[in-house]
């Protein structure tokens, strides 16, 4: 069964909506989509995203004009649909000598379509050229043209070469995250898009997660700081029955006692020093919604028995008023202390513990699927790229053995923040080497790994075994790059880099 796109789906992944809003500024252009067919998706002619070139403007909202823009852009999927699996950008001239550059999105070897831009030139239009884009112009509108041509001209997007490579770079990294978010969502267990990783333990949780959603029970998030217990509560409320409802978060160690129940609860106005107004609490925003209670432990026990009355009674009173309001939420809470140790302790009612234990969910910790860090890194390159508005990088493979050596007590978080290190220090480097990692990282290595000739044998031992790797590969799937690239759990374009580096491409 032929693969189908769900365009309307793609559009929405907020890396696509990154990554137009970063074309939209950076070169006044609009990201479009075509289906296998050749039309402009969503386009009609009723239905016009007007760009932001004046001349195209102009000959689109003509009757002949928005035929041949629509055919130029037919052209272009049929020169990307000819390309087959190369995810390369094509590019044509428009019927106003204008460019069209695109990029094909397959799946499975099967052309679902292309992403494209249109209407930028490589050169303003002066002199005969601008004689020749008003004839043109002429020939579509008919009868004198109503703009200004000296305007329009200043207005049009100009690319230079370099610039025109970085947008092909972008082309390619948005068919990228389309075609990374449908293998996702073939993959059984994977429909939670947000949780990256394919280890045991990610898998139970993912298992977990598939019967929990559907209900409206209560649910206790537990795990270590970093490891993603907010994510896991979204993940929650995006699957669950109240989806369409607002999804409300705090953090319970944030503020003091009286802050906090102000912040829940609401407050009237003149209830305490600064109170100069009413103010809705989270709960009455959360209504209809879900509310997740982040670090649920450091509550106090006087709010833990409000909190236990809205958990019952679905009841609360606002500080300082004296009747009470009805609420419907569906609660979530996290924590990264042994809420079981708190109550023997005294520090947390049993009642609530109780209450909110309905269903337990554990968060495994980083140092236990240390499997998913080539997989998560790679998610963090990604995702700097789309801020920058640049090409991924790749690591280098001692830069990777550090990476998963290390044991992350800051788990997720700090893995985070060490790819967003090694992006920034490693500058215009399109592989970040070992040398831009934090030296804990470095300090992690084994006996008799540290030291300049420690880490040159590291580096010939590790890239000798992923030579081994991606050439027995390459053999058992006759040189199916994008299989292989899947087996390995490695985008594509890098495990392309490590062909052409170590010298793998077959002799055809």
């Amino acid at each position: 069964m032929r693969p189908m796109l769900d365009f309307e789906r793609v559009q929405k992944l907020h890396s696509l909506v990154l990554i137009k809003d970063v074309i939209r500024k950076w070169f006044g252009l609009e990201l479009s989509f075509t289906d296998a067919e050749g039309a402009v998706v969503g386009r009609s002619e009723h239905t016009i995203l007007p760009p932001q070139n004046d001349f195209c403007r102009l000959s689109l909202f003509s009757k002949e004009g928005y035929r041949r823009c629509n055919q130029s852009v037919h052209v272009l999927s049929e020169k990307a649909s000819a390309q087959g699996k190369l995810r390369r950008a094509a590019c044509h001239d428009c019927h106003l000598g204008f460019q069209v550059l695109g990029v094909p999105i397959a799946l499975d070897g099967e052309y679902q379509g292309s992403v494209f831009v249109e209407g930028f030139a490589r050169a303003r239009p002066e002199g005969p050229a601008a004689a020749l884009l008003l004839q043109k112009l002429h020939e579509v509108v008919g009868g004198g043209v109503s703009t200004d041509l000296g305007r329009a001209a200043a207005r049009l997007p100009v690319l230079s070469p370099l610039e025109e490579e970085r947008l092909s770079d972008l082309l390619e990294l948005c068919v990228g995250e389309v075609v990374g978010s449908q293998t996702a969502r073939s993959r059984p267990g994977q429909r939670f898009e947000s949780l990256v990783g394919t280890s045991e333990p990610m898998q139970e949780l993912i298992r977990l997660l598939e019967k929990v959603c559907p209900s409206d029970a209560t649910v206790l998030i537990e795990g270590e700081s970093g490891t993603g217990k907010e994510l896991v509560a979204r993940a929650i409320h995006e699957h669950g029955p109240r989806a369409s409802g607002p999804f409300v978060g705090q953090n319970c160690s944030a503020f003091n006692d009286q802050l906090l129940e102000s912040a829940l609860f609401g407050h009237v106005r003149g209830s305490f020093t600064g109170a100069i107004s009413d103010k809705k609490g989270l709960f009455e925003i959360a209504n209809g919604g879900t509310f997740f209670l982040d670090e649920i432990g450091d509550m106090s026990p006087a709010l833990q028995v409000k909190l236990l009355r809205v958990l019952q009674e679905g009841v609360f009173t606002p500080v300082g008023d004296t009747e009470s309001r009805t609420v419907d939420v569906r609660i979530i809470t996290a924590t990264h202390k042994d809420l079981k140790v708190l109550v023997a302790d005294g520090q947390f009612r049993q009642d609530l513990f109780y209450r909110l234990n309905v269903i337990r969910v554990r968060v495994p910790p980083l140092r236990e699927r240390r499997e998913d860090i080539p997989m998560l890194a790679e998610h963090f390159l990604r995702r700097l790229a789309l801020r920058r508005g640049e090409a991924p990088r790749q690591l280098s493979p001692e830069a990777l053995a550090l990476l998963e050596q290390y044991d992350w007590p800051g788990n997720v978080r700090e893995l985070e923040n060490e790819i967003e290190r090694l992006v920034v220090l490693g500058a215009d480097h399109q592989v970040l080497s070992a040398e831009f990692l934090s030296p804990r990282l470095h300090g992690n290595l084994p006996e008799g790994g540290e030291g300049a000739r420690g880490g040159h044998r590291l580096r010939r031992a590790l890239e000798s075994l992923e030579r081994d790797l991606i050439l027995q590969g390459l053999r058992r799937t006759h040189h199916n790059k994008s299989q292989l690239a899947r087996e390995l759990g490695v985008s594509r374009s890098n495990l392309l880099l490590k062909i052409e580096k170590y010298g793998l491409e077959s002799p055809e």
